[in-house]
């Protein structure tokens, strides 16, 4: 079940405002829009609604032992 947790810290938006920024660092704010306006079709739209489930909820703690993990690969990290 990681896998979608994963993508959140190896996939960038791919355009907007914060076009190169990882979807599990994108500001709650910017999810929020999503979430009134609609997700974009596809697997972006899924991990941007993930993501927005998890900041909504105060959840980000399930991708600290994600982002620690990564940080000997070459992983993404704050």
């Amino acid at each position: 079940m990681s896998e979608p947790l994963d993508l959140l810290l190896k996939t960038e938006m791919p355009y907007g405002k914060y076009k190169g920024t990882l979807i599990a660092d994108l500001p709650g704010n910017y999810l929020n829009w999503f979430a009134r306006e609609g997700f974009p079709p596809g697997q972006l739209g899924r991990l941007l609604a993930l993501m927005h489930e998890i900041d909504h909820n105060g959840l980000q703690h399930l991708l600290r032992p994600l982002r620690a993990a990564g940080k000997g690969e070459g992983g993404a990290s704050p």
